[in-house]
């Protein structure tokens, strides 16, 4: 079992119920999935960089990433409806909570200057969107390899009613939000 269930199950679980004055077990905010994306645009001129995004995010997750079609043609970009311009990732489960471990343990504290991730990214219903601005934070990433350095979105999913439960979860789990 991942660390980081293990630790919600044990203690973080108990402690929201209480905090948050839930009644039942049920309503207690837990993590739904986290989905990974990477846009690349200029995927359309290069379709090489495509094939390392996936492998990219591949390597990141552990999971086979899946490459995204343009839904619209737009002619200004030059990019027609059906055309690969990026790749996602969605994570259930266990994997979703090793993937947040490392996240937070691991790849935030890497990055240059890291100061806190936004307090603000919340949705209105207790989901949290983080832009990661370079993909080579995570240490599963060669840097001899990385053909272009380019930035992911990265979107937790939870069960939380709202914002502030979701904030009170993320932060049980260690997320180092902003003052």
């Amino acid at each position: 079992m991942a660390r980081l269930k293990e630790f919600y199950q044990a203690e973080l679980a108990p402690k929201l119920r209480k905090d948050l004055g839930l009644k039942n077990v049920t309503e207690v905010p837990h993590i739904e999935k986290i989905t990974l994306n990477m846009g690349l645009g200029e995927a359309v001129q290069n379709p090489k960089l495509l094939e390392s995004a996936v492998e990219e995010l591949g390597r990141i997750t552990g999971q086979k990433a899946v490459v995204t079609r343009a839904k619209n043609s737009i002619a200004g970009f030059k990019l027609r409806e059906g055309m690969p311009i990026g790749a996602r990732v969605t994570l259930r489960r266990e994997r979703a909570y090793e993937f947040l471990d490392r996240l937070i343990n691991v790849a935030l504290p890497r990055v240059r200057d890291f100061k806190g991730v936004s307090p603000k990214a919340f949705d209105g219903r207790g989901n949290y969107t983080l832009g990661i601005r370079e993909q080579i934070i995570f240490p599963e990433i060669d840097l001899d390899k990385v053909a272009k350095v380019s930035g992911l979105n990265v979107t937790i999913v939870t069960t939380a009613e709202s914002d502030e439960h979701g904030r009170a979860l993320l932060t049980g789990f260690g997320m180092p939000f902003r003052k």
